[in-house]
Parts: C-alpha cells; structure tokens; sequence
C-alpha cells in the first residue's frame, strides 16, 4: 500500500531571523494608521458625524498589521463587520474609509455601504460582513478560484472567537482542508463575543486551536498583540498555502479597548482586566521594540507626526465630501443596477 506523503507543519515556513528595520518600520506605521484612523473615528462619532454603529478594533492592531505587511498584491481579504484594520491595511486610503463612515461621496462604496461593509476589490479587501460566520464559506470559494486558475493567491480570512461556535466555521475548516485550499483562517480571540465571554459557551479553552485537530490543522497559537511574531506566523502560512500544502488555522490572543460597539461601555467586563490588557498595548510595545533595534527616539516620533498628519487631511477632505446624490443612491444594489426585474 503506496504510503501517504508527510504533511508539511508550518513549523516547516518558519523563521527566526530578524525581520529587519525596514519592515519593522513598515509594521509600526501600519498599526498606527490603524489606531488614529480609528480613534478620529470615534471622535467623528462624538460629533455626531458618523450615523448609526461601527465596531472598532482598537487594541488589535497588530493582528491586521502583521497579515497586512506579509500579504502580496492580488491575496484576498474576508473580515467581519470590525473590518477599519484590516481594509486600511491592504492599502485602501483613509480618506476612502473615514469618508465611507461618515456617508461621504468619497468613501470606498460612495458613501453608500458604511463601517460594517467596507470594501475595495482592487486593494484586494473583498468587503466586511456582518452576519457571523458568512464569509467563510464566501473566503473559501475565492480561494477555490486561485486554485482553479493557478494564480498563486492566498485568502485570509479573519473572524471572531464567537465565529468558531457557528456551523459555517466548521463546514469551512472541512472543506477547505478536503481540497487543500490556498487559505489562512484567522481566529482574532479577543476573549468576548459581543458581550458573552467565549469562554462561558464554548466546550474547549482555545475556540479555534482546539479544534484545529478535527480537521487535520495544526493547533496554533500567537500573542495576537505582537506584531512580529503575527507576521512571521502570516509569512509561514502564505508560503505553505502558495507551495500548494493547504490551508492553516491561526488563532490569534488579543483584547478590544473598546466596547462592542459604540453603544456598548463594557461595564460586563471584571474589574482590572482592561487595566491589565492595557499593560500590553500592542502600540507602546511595538514603539519600545523600535528603539531597542537602534531607531532613534526623532525617528519614532518623526513618524508618528507624519501619520496624525495624513490622518487630519484624510479627516478634513472627507468631511468636505458631500453625501451620495439620490441619483446614485439606487444605483449598484441590484445586480443589473435597477430595480426593473423586481417590476
């Protein structure tokens, strides 16, 4: 009887090397257009500027940072409807995401789509969903199609650890695995889903490693709030998945600062674990690894100016946009355009 190949353990991809200035460098800026984007958003809130809800993902940076820095041009990105982080990090500009929350002519869907679904097809950010565990199954199709057309792509897929509680999860894992599909599944733990803590309904301790087994996945575990061993986990697993060796579970240990939503303050959580969580601030942390690797405390602070900057003039650009026409308000909902089929 022929004998099995040896699978391939991500353990394979990974390396310990310095990933060196330039890259780091790269990784710190991310996270900081991720946190000042996000926090001028909530500001934008505040003043009554962005209607309804968003969902932010202040505390996360790193996670989005760290696939956001090893991904290539033409992978895919799935993410949920706390999606800012993950869209600005493939390269969607901030004016199109601020301007996209605010109901602006100049957001990524003309103002027309808002926090929960933003998108933008040519950075490779294929949208935010905001049904839990529905765009699993979507993530894995578009793998399906790079693995058709020997294109070479990789699809990430980020979700919640409430997400690994859903069928579609499971479903996902499964055939994704039975096809060896190019795919990263991302599990970003934050510890709570919506406000029921994960680990009050779910039957393991690691939502997403613990069943990695089920599906023949190695169990994988990173510090979620450290940006570089995010990105080498990312790197390992894109080249697994490009050598044709499948899909990879990552399950990703971080905390949100912030509540649920904008409407939630969080007072279900105990006293002091904010406070602790804060102690590993992914941002701090990042900012004291720069100056350990030998940047200069001017070169820090020289780029943290320059992304408040940009993220003022994104702000006041996309505050001067008006909103959509209701000519365009109708338009690109139907799938031909128009609601003529419906008459």
């Amino acid at each position: 009887m022929a004998k099995e190949p040896e699978k391939k353990s991500i353990k394979n991809y990974l390396s310990n090397d310095d990933i060196g200035e330039t890259v780091r460098k790269e990784l710190f800026r991310l996270q900081l257009e991720c946190r000042h984007v996000e926090q001028k958003a909530y500001d934008l809130f505040l003043q009554n500027l962005i209607k309804g809800t968003s969902h932010l993902g202040l505390g996360q940076e790193a996670i989005a940072a760290g696939f956001g820095g090893a991904m290539k041009e033409g992978d895919y990105t799935f993410c949920t409807y706390r999606g800012h982080n993950h869209t600005l990090v493939r390269g969607a500009s901030m004016t199109g995401v601020l301007g996209e929350l605010m109901g602006r002519q100049c957001g990524l869907l003309g103002g027309k789509g808002g926090s929960m679904h933003l998108t933008s097809v040519e950075h490779g950010a294929m949208g935010s969903y905001a049904i839990i565990g529905a765009h699993l199954p979507i993530a894995i199709g578009a793998a399906w199609s790079a693995q058709y057309r020997k294109s070479n792509q990789v699809t990430v897929c980020f979700f919640g650890d409430g997400t690994t509680n859903i069928g579609a999860f499971h479903e996902a894992l499964n055939m994704a695995q039975v096809w060896k599909l190019p795919v990263i599944f991302v599990c970003e733990n934050n510890l709570y889903m919506e406000y029921t803590p994960i680990s009050e309904v779910t039957a393991v301790e690691n939502p997403a490693a613990d069943r990695a087994g089920a599906y023949g996945l190695e169990s994988i575990i990173v510090d979620g709030n450290d940006a570089d061993e995010v990105y080498r986990h990312a790197k390992a697993a894109m080249e697994k998945a490009r050598e044709g060796e499948g899909p990879s579970l990552i399950e990703a240990k971080t905390y949100r600062h912030s509540g649920h939503s904008r409407a939630d303050p969080g007072d279900y959580r105990p006293d002091g674990e904010l406070e602790s969580w804060l102690e590993r601030d992914p941002l701090p942390m990042y900012r004291s690894r720069l100056l350990e690797f030998g940047l200069s405390e001017d070169e820090v602070l020289e780029m943290e100016a320059d992304v408040m900057k940009r993220v003022d003039e994104a702000t006041e650009i996309a505050k001067s946009s008006p909103p959509p026409t209701e000519e365009v308000m109708a338009t690109e909902v139907w799938a031909d355009g128009s609601s003529t089929w419906r008459n």
